[in-house]
C-alpha cells in the first residue's frame, strides 16, 4: 500500500468539494467507511513514507468521544499526520486556523501546522526550512504555556519531536548533514477531553 486509506479519503472528499477546500462532511463520511471496513478485516495499513504506520482501530489514535468533542479538521489533521501526508495534515490544520478560534488553539494549531510542516520540507529536500518551521514549533508550544491541550500530550509530542529533529540544530547549516532516519511523532489523544477556546 503506497497511501493509507485515510489520506485517500481525505483526497476523495476533496475532489468533492470547491476548489482549495475540503468538504468535511464528505471526508466524514469516507473516514467512516474506512473504519468499518478496517474493523470488519482487523488489517494495518501501513506506508513506507519514512517509516510511518498507521495501526488498526484497536490502536486507534483517538475515541469517538474525541471526534464528538473536536473539529473535524483536527482529527482530519490528525489522521493525516499519522499517515506521513504532512502536507495535507497543514491544510486540514490550517483550514480551522483560518477561521473564528480563541487565541490558544489558534496558537496550538499553527505550533501543529508548523511541525507537519518541518516534516514535509525534509522529504522535499529543505532541511533549512525543516529547521526553521521545527524551531518556530517549539516557540509556539512553549507560549501555551500546559501540558495537554485538545487532548495532544504536549510534552510527549515535544519530546518525540526533539528526537526527529533535534540533529537539524546540531551544526550552523543543516544542508551540511545528511539526513539521518527519522521518525515522526505519532499523535495519539489522551482519553480526557480538553476544553478548549
Amino acid at each position: 500500500i503506497n497511501e493509507s486509506e485515510i489520506s485517500i479519503a481525505w483526497k476523495s472528499a476533496s475532489e468533492h468539494s470547491n476548489p482549495g477546500a475540503c468538504s468535511f462532511a464528505a471526508f466524514r463520511a469516507e473516514r467512516r467507511t474506512f473504519t468499518h471496513r478496517a474493523r470488519q478485516n482487523r488489517k494495518s495499513v501501513s506506508t513506507v513514507m519514512v517509516g510511518i504506520e498507521t495501526t488498526t482501530p484497536e490502536h486507534a489514535s483517538y475515541t469517538d468521544a474525541h471526534i464528538s468533542a473536536y473539529p473535524v479538521e483536527y482529527i482530519a489533521g490528525i489522521d493525516l499526520y499519522n499517515a506521513g501526508e504532512f502536507h495535507a495534515a497543514h491544510d486540514a490544520w490550517e483550514e480551522r486556523w483560518m477561521g473564528e478560534v480563541g487565541p490558544q488553539e489558534k496558537l496550538f494549531l499553527q505550533a501543529m501546522i508548523q511541525s507537519a510542516v518541518a516534516f514535509h520540507h525534509l522529504e522535499i529536500g529543505r532541511p533549512g526550512a525543516a529547521r526553521q518551521m521545527y524551531t518556530r514549533a517549539k516557540e509556539k508550544f512553549a507560549l501555551l504555556e500546559c501540558d495537554v491541550f485538545m487532548s495532544l500530550d504536549l510534552i510527549d509530542y515535544q519530546a518525540q519531536l526533539d528526537v526527529a529533529l533535534s540533529w537539524l540544530l546540531t551544526v550552523p547549516d543543516p544542508r551540511e548533514l545528511t539526513q539521518p532516519e527519522i521518525r515522526p511523532p505519532r499523535i495519539s489523544l489522551q482519553p480526557e477531553i480538553s476544553k478548549f477556546d
